[in-house]
């Protein structure tokens, strides 16, 4: 078996330890030495701290849409039903170990507005709130802005209290209450 890169190994020890850790609490000493690279070939794939942060949110971003849309999907093909499912990811995610909340709000909590990392946030979050909306026009909500922005609410206040109450049953009650409000949305 090919060994990774040392690219994909600075980007995986990334990943790792700044979702476990926080992205200010983890240095590029640290970084080098966990990944077991110089200093050198460090530098070469990522100039700035900076740039491996949009990678990891970039990572981050595939992982969890991912993860939503294959959540949506697998409750059918039905948009009202795909916008209940999708809470299914949160669920999962919930339940992980070492789960620490929303890569994506950690890193906003961590970030100054204006900055590339908090501008990657945003953008991530625009972009699934856009798909909700796509699927909430599909299911008939009379409004589907507004019921987009409500889900997207609570699948980002399930995404933090699951990270605070370590009862992956927040994610249970987000579920239930995203039903209600597609069946409200749809009637």
């Amino acid at each position: 078996m090919p060994t990774a890169s040392a690219r994909d190994r600075i980007l995986e020890t990334a990943t790792r330890l700044f979702y476990a850790r926080g992205i200010r609490a983890v240095g590029v000493d640290l970084l080098i030495a966990e990944s077991g690279v110089a200093k050198a070939t460090f530098y070469k794939h990522f100039p700035a701290k900076d740039d491996l942060v949009l990678a990891y949110l970039d990572r981050v971003d595939e992982a969890w849409t991912g993860q939503l849309h294959a959540a949506a999907e697998a409750a059918g093909s039905e948009p009202s039903a795909q916008l209940v499912g999708l809470f299914d990811a949160l669920g999962t995610a919930c339940r992980r170990d070492g789960y620490r909340g929303c890569g994506f709000i950690n890193a906003a909590a961590e970030s100054t507005p204006g900055t590339p990392a908090h501008d990657r946030t945003v953008a991530h979050k625009q972009r699934v709130r856009e798909w909700v909306e796509g699927l909430a026009a599909e299911a008939g909500a009379a409004d589907p802005t507004g019921l987009a922005r409500s889900l997207t609410l609570l699948l980002d206040g399930g995404l933090a209290r699951g990270a605070l109450d370590a009862d992956p049953a927040v994610a249970d009650e987000a579920r239930r209450t995203a039903s209600l409000l597609v069946t409200a949305a749809t009637a």
